[in-house]
């Protein structure tokens, strides 16, 4: 793979709406236990928009243009916190990817951390909250320091948002509704942290 273009981009996120819509349940279980219960739902319809929307894109939409589409769908169609969450990281990602046409490790690297910020600066989240934050940032570190090969800077960050994921398990919470449980958030993965582990696995296995 030479560099992540806009079609790779379109496949990418065909891959993670089917992949939303194939565990949504799961998802919502996830949130149902320490949250809303509406994680998983919130984030199919979501992505199920997208998909209409992708439609009328052209054939040769550059990466920032496919991701500020995401971006768009999911701030007007998700409620909850992740419609405003994953939108930012989204339009933050576009920004950052600009009109290039393709985009390499490095500036994989760039969509990653501003997506990563995005939420950050959303959110109000630091590492250990017990968020999304908790995938995203090892995922950025881990990308970056994967060297110049796309593919691998891709494996890297969804095995190190996987394992975030894993890690917001013994954590308490410190942010959203979650918190308001205290210790008996213990046990529990963070939804947020996972669904982005979906979808940077889904990058890493998009081709």
């Amino acid at each position: 793979m030479s560099g992540l273009d806009g079609r790779w981009t379109r496949r990418w996120i065909e891959a993670v709406a089917a992949e939303v819509a194939r565990r949504k349940l799961e998802l919502t279980a996830l949130d149902r236990a320490i949250g809303d219960a509406d994680h998983g739902e919130n984030l199919d319809r979501g992505f199920q928009a997208v998909l209409g929307r992708l439609e009328a894109l052209d054939d040769d939409a550059t990466p920032g243009a496919v991701l500020k589409l995401v971006a768009t769908t999911l701030i007007s169609t998700v409620g909850g916190a992740a419609g405003p969450l994953y939108g930012t990281a989204f339009l933050k990602g576009s920004m950052a990817a600009g009109d290039r046409a393709e985009l390499d490790a490095a500036g994989l690297v760039e969509v990653l951390t501003a997506a990563r910020d995005g939420i950050v600066a959303r959110g109000k989240a630091e590492p250990g909250d017990k968020t999304m934050v908790d995938a995203w940032t090892p995922a950025v570190d881990a990308a970056a320091a994967a060297g110049d090969d796309v593919r691998a800077a891709l494996e890297a960050a969804a095995a190190a948002a996987a394992e975030g994921a894993a890690a917001t398990e013994p954590l308490v919470a410190h942010k959203g509704r979650a918190s308001y449980l205290g210790e008996r958030a213990i046990g529990h993965r963070d939804p947020g942290s996972e669904s982005t582990s979906l979808m940077l696995r889904a990058a890493a296995e998009t081709r």
